[in-house]
């Protein structure tokens, strides 16, 4: 089982390496020039002191440098925990910038991964075992898991924020409150909250109970669950059975929506200008800031890769025949 981690960690290693290296790379390939987008935000200035500003700036930034030393420059800041400065934070370090918005993502996320996780499963499998349920779980998951993140935020925006009145349209909290620990701001706190979380929670719930409706209904009419009934085990063993070899390709298919539901949540947080990553990857692109961008697809790197090495140590947890083979494999 050390191996079988050791190996597992040398090939994350080397996934983050790659990874950074591309993340380092993207935003300069963007056309357009940071700093002169940075510069031309004053106004009024000379031609002389435009000139100046615009040296001062990318000394600062490290961007008169060829790019093989801003590459080593790169890493070398990165072992030391330094993501850069932000342009569009007129110098701010992007490690700040960053811890600010992901109190507000990581809200978002984790609820919405976690009940949906659990909700869609046990919804599908209930829905394989009652036709009823079937007849309205499977219409409604497939329109569900094929809707846009962005689409269906757009849609609940306008319903039940624009139409109705019944939730705020934008931001995380009312712009005439101060973040404070009340009761006031808290539930103002969740009111902007709701709409994000829904228009992640409903795709996401829709694609695990569909997931979980066909693979019970495989489980059940596999060999072995012939096998018991004929025995004359009960049915609620026999589901038990189905329902814990259907979790496992579940668990495998967590760690491989991982990326998109973070993708989802960057989009989603932009429809409603919620202060998460999301809005600042925005603001990041609008303001061509390679340091901000480089530094939130770093952190949602980290963040996936490491949620993918849970989900694995997870597994094995779960799935004796993996920890047999593993056994199996050291001896």
């Amino acid at each position: 089982m050390r191996r079988y981690f050791g190996r597992k960690i040398i090939t994350y290693l080397i996934t983050f390496f790659v990874a950074a290296t591309i993340d380092w790379l993207i935003p300069r390939f963007m056309p357009g020039d940071p700093i002169a987008i940075l510069v031309s935000k004053t106004g009024g200035l000379s031609p002389t002191a435009a000139e100046a500003m615009v040296n001062y700036y990318t000394n600062l930034f490290g961007l008169n440098k060829p790019l093989p030393v801003q590459y080593l420059n790169f890493w070398i800041s990165l072992l030391h925990g330094d993501l850069g400065r932000s342009v569009y934070g007129n110098g701010t370090p992007v490690v700040d910038m960053i811890m600010a918005a992901v109190p507000y993502t990581l809200g978002l996320l984790i609820p919405a991964i976690l009940l949906s996780w659990w909700a869609g499963n046990n919804f599908g499998a209930l829905a394989a075992r009652r036709k009823w349920l079937d007849n309205t779980i499977l219409p409604v998951g497939y329109i569900l898991t094929a809707t846009p993140y962005m689409w269906l935020a757009l849609v609940l925006s306008y319903t039940l924020a624009f139409s109705l009145r019944l939730f705020p349209l934008a931001f995380g909290y009312g712009m005439n409150l101060e973040p404070t620990v009340s009761w006031l701001f808290f539930t103002d706190l969740v009111a902007h909250w709701v709409l994000p979380f829904l228009s992640l929670f409903l795709v996401m719930f829709g694609g695990w109970a569909i997931g979980m409706r066909n693979l019970i209904i495989y489980e059940l009419e596999s060999d072995y669950s012939r096998y018991l009934a004929a025995l004359g085990a009960p049915q609620s063993l026999i589901r038990r059975y189905a329902f814990h070899n259907a979790m496992l390709p579940q668990i495998t298919g967590l760690a491989l929506q991982l990326g998109v539901i973070v993708a989802g949540a960057l989009v989603t947080e932009i429809v409603f200008t919620y202060p998460g990553l999301g809005h600042l990857v925005f603001q990041a692109i609008q303001n061509e800031d390679y340091f901000l961008l480089q530094g939130i697809f770093l952190f949602i790197i980290v963040g996936v890769l490491l949620a993918n090495f849970i989900v694995d140590i997870v597994y094995v947890v779960v799935d004796p025949r993996t920890r047999v083979a593993m056994q199996g494999g050291t001896q």
